[in-house]
C-alpha cells in the first residue's frame, strides 16, 4: 500500500509539473493591461470638463449655503452677547429661532450636499463608461487578453492609462 501510495504521489507531481510548465509557456503570450481609473478622473478632458461643469452648475447654491452660515454664526454671536440682557421669554423666543434657523441651515447643506454627490456620481459615470469604450479599443488593438482597474501592486510596464487617457481625449 506504502508503494502505491509513493507511485500515486510522484504521478501527481509529475502531472502537476507538466500542467504548470504548460501554464508558463501560455502565460507568456498572456498580456495583461491596468488603467489607473483615478488618474483618468483627474487627467481626462472630460472629466476636467465634467468638475468644470458641476462647479458652475452649483457655485450659486454652494453661496446661498455659505451665506446662511454666516447669517446664523451672526445671529448665534448677537444671542450670546445679549442673552444675559435679554427677559427669559424674549431669550427663550430667540433661542427657539435660532434652532430654527439652525435647522434649515442643516437640512439645506444636506440637500445640496445630496443633490452634488448625485450630479456628481452621473458625470463619473459618463467619463467611466466613455474611458470603458477607449479602454476596450486598446486593448483589442494591442491585443491584450486582460484589462483590470484596481490592483493592489502593479508593474509601470502594464499600466496602459497614457494610452487610455490619450485616447480619450482625442476622441470627442
Amino acid at each position: 500500500m506504502k508503494t502505491f501510495s509513493r507511485l500515486f504521489n510522484r504521478q501527481a507531481f509529475v502531472g502537476l509539473a507538466i500542467g504548470l510548465g504548460a501554464l508558463g509557456a501560455a502565460a507568456q503570450d498572456f498580456r495583461v493591461g491596468f488603467v489607473n481609473t483615478d488618474r483618468i478622473f483627474r487627467e481626462a478632458n472630460l472629466a476636467k470638463s465634467a468638475q468644470t461643469k458641476l462647479e458652475q452648475e452649483f457655485s450659486r447654491r454652494e453661496k446661498e449655503i455659505q451665506g446662511l452660515a454666516t447669517q446664523l454664526k451672526t445671529a448665534s454671536e448677537k444671542f450670546e452677547r445679549e442673552a444675559p440682557t435679554l427677559p427669559e421669554a424674549q431669550r427663550t423666543a430667540r433661542q427657539r429661532q435660532l434652532v430654527e434657523q439652525d435647522r434649515d441651515f442643516q437640512r439645506k447643506q444636506r440637500e445640496f450636499q445630496e443633490d452634488l454627490n448625485l450630479r456628481k456620481n452621473e458625470e463619473l459615470q459618463t467619463v467611466l463608461e466613455r474611458a470603458n469604450r477607449v479602454i476596450k479599443q486598446v486593448a483589442e488593438a494591442e491585443k491584450y487578453d486582460l484589462v483590470i482597474q484596481e490592483a493592489v501592486y502593479i508593474h509601470p510596464r502594464h499600466d496602459i492609462t497614457d494610452k487610455v487617457l490619450s485616447g480619450l481625449n482625442s476622441a470627442r
